[in-house]
């Protein structure tokens, strides 16, 4: 069964990030390529997305498409990247989402077959 792991940033963790010093952010890049590493074998795809500020939305339910620059929320917690898996089942999912060392929430979608 494949699912999207979508990693989702808190202005908290933002913040924590961006107060490391640079050995200290190393070493947190680093787990998560560890993260990676580790579940080769069930990833079949993944990437960052660049910062919420590059987002242009557009909005289909208000009489017509009305496009704007931004997320498509207001919130504090934006998606930054995510991980296409294939696993046999949810709790092999929330096993290797349980593992995830960066953002604090992963959300979780099966894919449409």
């Amino acid at each position: 069964m494949k699912y999207v792991l979508m990693f989702v940033e808190t202005e908290q963790f933002a913040t924590d990030l961006a107060a490391m010093d640079e050995p200290e952010r190393e070493r947190a890049y680093g787990r998560v390529q560890q993260w990676f590493a580790e579940h080769h074998d069930k990833i079949t795809h993944h990437t960052h997305l660049l910062p919420v500020d590059t987002a242009t939305t557009v909005r289909l339910d208000s009489g017509g498409p009305l496009v704007s620059d931004g997320p498509f929320v207001e919130g504090k917690e934006v998606v930054s990247g995510y991980a296409e898996i294939d696993v046999a089942d949810l709790d092999e999912a929330l096993r290797i989402a349980k593992s995830w060392p960066a953002c604090p929430i992963v959300e979780i979608r099966p894919i449409a077959a």
